[in-house]
């Protein structure tokens, strides 16, 4: 039986498959390590971060029915997250990521979401349908949207009466997938979570600081933008006004998954009432613990 969600997470759901070694590396460089295989994706760390908050995430994506999908399925459901609402595809494979990290941080990684983006608008069917919302009573809770999806796609949920009462929260997924996102500048609607470097993309220059990142993409029509920038000042940034907070200084032991924990973290803030500045701070201690490795994977 499908239980109601607190929130909806809507993006990708696949198996990380992450490779980290201790050593510095580069372009050709072959080191010892561990690889690990979790159950990953931009929305589902997100949905994770909810879980480990108490709070009961509902997955909208895309699973193959291959025995990958029904191990990632069933992963999910022990992680506390509703996966009744997922869209099952006989034809096509559960996707996947694959990442390099060494100690000097993200050396690569190649993301393999196609079934997702062929999936298309029927990962989104029970927010049309009436299982969850419809246009004529659409769905009034938090969504956190990933831009795994296609520009066709999130250009149609930025117009779609459908989520109109919704409170979206959206992130790129990669600096690759960042001007994806611009079909909510030009709308505006929804909440940017953003790198300085996706700012950039967005914003077609670059930014030495986010609060100046932060700052322009409200200029260019973001109706609020959260930009973080690695170890400095991140910055919440609306017409009516500027908070910037620096984030705690912590050894840095892995990176993959640190913004959805970041955003994540955020949201479950202001979902508890946190003013702005309180859920930027809170949301900047999470992402540290999370990159230092006291939060498992």
């Amino acid at each position: 039986m499908k239980e109601t969600p607190d929130i909806l997470c809507i993006g990708s759901v696949l198996w990380d498959v992450i490779g980290r070694s201790a050593s510095h590396m580069r372009q050709g460089s072959d080191v010892p390590g561990h690889i690990t295989r979790l159950p990953g994706g931009v929305a589902l760390n997100i949905a994770m971060t909810f879980a480990r908050f108490g709070l009961r995430p509902g997955l909208l994506s895309a699973v193959g029915r291959d025995r990958e999908g029904n191990e990632l399925t069933e992963a999910c459901a022990q992680l506390g997250c509703e996966t009744g609402y997922l869209y099952r595809s006989d034809d096509l494979p559960t996707d996947r990521y694959m990442a390099v990290e060494g100690a000097n941080g993200l050396i690569a990684a190649i993301a393999d979401a196609h079934t997702l983006e062929r999936a298309g608008a029927r990962i989104l069917q029970p927010l049309r349908d009436g299982t969850l919302g419809s246009v004529e009573a659409p769905y009034s809770g938090p969504v956190a949207l990933d831009g795994n999806l296609t520009e066709t796609l999130l250009d149609e949920i930025a117009r779609d009466p459908a989520f109109a009462a919704a409170d979206l929260r959206i992130a790129p997924a990669s600096p690759g997938k960042a001007e994806r996102l611009m079909p909510f500048l030009r709308a505006r609607r929804g909440v940017l979570y953003v790198n300085l470097e996706e700012a950039g993309l967005l914003c077609q220059t670059r930014f030495d600081s986010a609060p100046q990142a932060a700052a322009r993409l409200v200029e260019r029509g973001a109706a609020r933008a959260i930009v973080t920038n690695g170890g400095d000042a991140a910055c919440d940034a609306t017409p009516e006004g500027i908070v910037a907070e620096c984030p705690p200084e912590v050894l840095v032991t892995r990176v993959t998954g640190a913004g959805d924990t970041f955003m994540a973290a955020h949201i479950v803030a202001e979902l508890g009432g946190a003013g702005r500045a309180e859920a930027l701070d809170r949301a900047l201690a999470a992402a540290a613990t999370y990159v230092s490795g006291d939060i498992p994977s």
